[in-house]
C-alpha cells in the first residue's frame, strides 16, 4: 500500500467513525445547543494521536505507513476543526456566546491535555 492510498483508506475509515460517534452521542444529548459530538470526535481522535505518538517514539522503525495510515488518515477524519469552527460560530450567531467562548475553552483544554498526558513518554 502506497502513502496516499493508506491517507486515503484511514482517512475514510476515521470519517465513517466520527459519523458513528455522531450519531451515538446525538442520542445522549438530543436537542443540546453545546456540540456534545465534535467534542466527543476530538477528544477521541486526540486520544488516539497521543496513543500512537507514544506508540511510534518506542517502535517507529519500518512503520511508516502504519502511521501514515493512522495518525495522518484516521485521526485527520476522524477529527474534524471544520465542524468545531462552523458550530462555534452557529452558537455565537444564535446568541448563545457562553456555549461558543465554553465550547473553545473545553475543545482546545481537553485536547491539549489528552495529548500531552498520553505523548507524555516522548
Amino acid at each position: 500500500m502506497n502513502t496516499w492510498l493508506a491517507v486515503f483508506v484511514g482517512g475514510g475509515l476515521g470519517s465513517v467513525a466520527r459519523y458513528a460517534v455522531s450519531l451515538g452521542v446525538g442520542r445522549w444529548f438530543v436537542g443540546a445547543a453545546f456540540p456534545w459530538a465534535t467534542l466527543v470526535s476530538n477528544v477521541l481522535a486526540t486520544a488516539i494521536m497521543g496513543l500512537l505518538v507514544w506508540r511510534f517514539a518506542l517502535h517507529a522503525e519500518g512503520k511508516e505507513l502504519w502511521w501514515t495510515l493512522l495518525a495522518v488518515g484516521f485521526c485527520g477524519g476522524f477529527s474534524t476543526f471544520s465542524a468545531f469552527s462552523m458550530e462555534t460560530l452557529q452558537l455565537m450567531r444564535a446568541g448563545l456566546t457562553f456555549l461558543a467562548w465554553l465550547n473553545i475553552l473545553v475543545s482546545v483544554s481537553a485536547c491539549l491535555l489528552v495529548i500531552h498526558l498520553l505523548a507524555r513518554a516522548t
